[in-house]
């Protein structure tokens, strides 16, 4: 507990905190009026300039009366800032103090005064590289939470659209907020988010989003494709809002979680919905069309190449004069050259990206082809590939396909037909055992069938007849 008497207020706080070590702790010993007050506050937090009209206007009412005696009736009198509350104990003080906010200690109380002052650095708002269209809203979520709530709520202009605010690490207290609309939302799934969340037994977010990811659901991480859809644009966010889910939003970092999770919106994208609906539609069955050939393309032409010729009028390629074995290390090294350049290029400063693809697509494809470490059909095979796992809009889930279809690739090329047939039965199942939150479906609306909601995540609908309604009680329909 805080102590009425400033001194001891004082030793204890120089002994829980760095003060006097590190450079960042702001301590000050000031006088409203008579009376005693022990400012303590952390340097890049705080909006310096407001604390300096708070302090000033404060020692100028005051200067030349007494001593305080009732520091509510003083507070509210005399400092007029916004955001104030008040500590009682030791754990709320330091938590407050290292979330940004200015903490007064006043002489004679043992409660201390909270000021909201803080600030934070932030990077400007900008469309998120991940999810970016042609047409449509240029946002994206940064990673600052007070500026992420905000970007959601200037789209819903709800007064039920609610942000919980709960934290996370008995170290880092990483802050992380669960928004919902009431009413719309379910309060089953809402209390079970709730409760995970204050259960989560870590010291800190090391990873940020991607460590609450596996926290909320345990053994996530050994399932390629992702358990949790997550989006960095506030009108996707908004949307889902709308429809039911419960989002989590975390402090520092620039994404959002949508709870639960299913497969069928990793074939969603916020393009389809800024063009016709015809032309939406054509792109999410073509995106549809590209998860299935990312995936068996190259294990399909290995396994006709290599193993299982097809009659002549059926074979759309040649791979005369290659062994099966010649042929599966082509395969795996063009597999494995093409994840290379692609890293290499994500990773490189966008004034050598273009040069590097030109050099990767003309120089590197004619070497390895003179050197016969590929063939033309090979490297057709190769990009096809990798634009159909380019055309995926999920990032997450192109590279999760992109671990299906080496494990194909390698039971191919070591077993042929009956390696192919066992490696996608155990892709089949890994992808229907991936566990979610709730404990319902990957595959709802499909698995338990509910055409009413798999219908709006397979089609794009005209606005008229697709305004959100919440998809999840059809949910809640199939499993009471």
């Amino acid at each position: 507990m805080i102590s009425a008497n400033i001194q001891e207020n004082i030793t204890k706080a120089r002994s829980l905190m760095a003060i006097k070590q590190s450079f960042d702790y702001i301590e000050r010993n000031l006088f409203f009026g008579k009376t005693k007050v022990y400012m303590l506050a952390i340097n890049g937090f705080t909006q310096t300039e407001v604390l300096q009209h708070i302090v000033a206007d404060v020692q100028s009412l005051s200067d030349g009366e007494g001593e305080i005696r009732d520091l509510e009736t003083f507070i509210d009198c005399k400092l007029g800032f916004a955001q104030v509350a008040y500590v009682e104990d030791w754990e709320a003080l330091i938590k407050n103090l290292l979330s940004g906010q200015t903490i007064l200690i006043v002489d004679g109380f043992n409660r201390a005064v909270s000021i909201d002052t803080r600030t934070y650095p932030v990077r400007s708002i900008a469309e998120p590289d991940t999810e970016k269209v042609t047409r449509g809203a240029k946002d994206g979520f940064v990673e600052n939470i007070i500026m992420n709530t905000a970007l959601m709520r200037r789209r819903i202009r709800d007064p039920k659209l609610t942000f919980e605010l709960h934290q996370v690490g008995s170290d880092s207290k990483t802050d992380v907020a669960i928004a919902y609309i009431k009413g719309k939302a379910e309060e089953k799934l809402i209390e079970k988010v709730r409760a995970k969340l204050d259960g989560l037994k870590v010291t800190s977010l090391t990873m940020g989003i991607q460590s609450l990811k596996e926290l909320m659901i345990p053994r996530s991480y050994f399932h390629p494709l992702p358990s949790v859809f997550t989006t960095e644009r506030p009108d996707v966010a908004s949307s889902y809002l709308e429809e039911g889910y419960v989002l989590l939003v975390p402090d520092t970092s620039p994404e959002v979680l949508v709870l639960p999770c299913s497969i069928f919106q990793f074939t969603q994208s916020p393009e389809d919905y800024y063009k016709s609906p015809v032309v939406g539609n054509y792109i999410r069955l073509m995106r549809l069309f590209s998860l299935l050939a990312s995936l068996l393309l190259l294990p399909l032409f290995l396994l006709f190449g290599a193993h299982v010729p097809l009659p002549e009028e059926f074979a759309l390629v040649s791979t005369e004069g290659m062994t099966p074995v010649k042929l599966f290390i082509m395969v795996l090294v063009i597999e494995l050259a093409l994840d290379l350049f692609r890293y290499s290029t994500s990773h490189t400063s966008e004034r050598f990206a273009g040069a590097l693809s030109i050099v990767g697509g003309l120089i590197i494809g004619d070497v390895a082809i003179d050197l016969e470490w590929a063939s033309l059909e090979v490297l057709f095979y190769g990009a096809a590939t990798m634009l159909a796992t380019l055309s995926v809009a999920s990032l997450e889930m192109a590279e999760g396909i992109r671990i299906y279809r080496i494990f194909l690739v390698l039971c191919t090329g070591f077993f042929g037909l009956w390696g192919f047939g066992i490696g996608l039965a155990f892709v089949i199942i890994s992808v229907i055992t991936t566990p979610v939150f709730g404990k319902t479906s990957y595959f709802w609306p499909l698995v338990p069938f509910q055409w009413k909601a798999l219908k709006t995540l397979l089609f794009r609908y005209p606005t008229v007849k697709a305004q959100p309604s919440s998809i999840l009680k059809e949910q809640k329909k199939s499993n009471p």
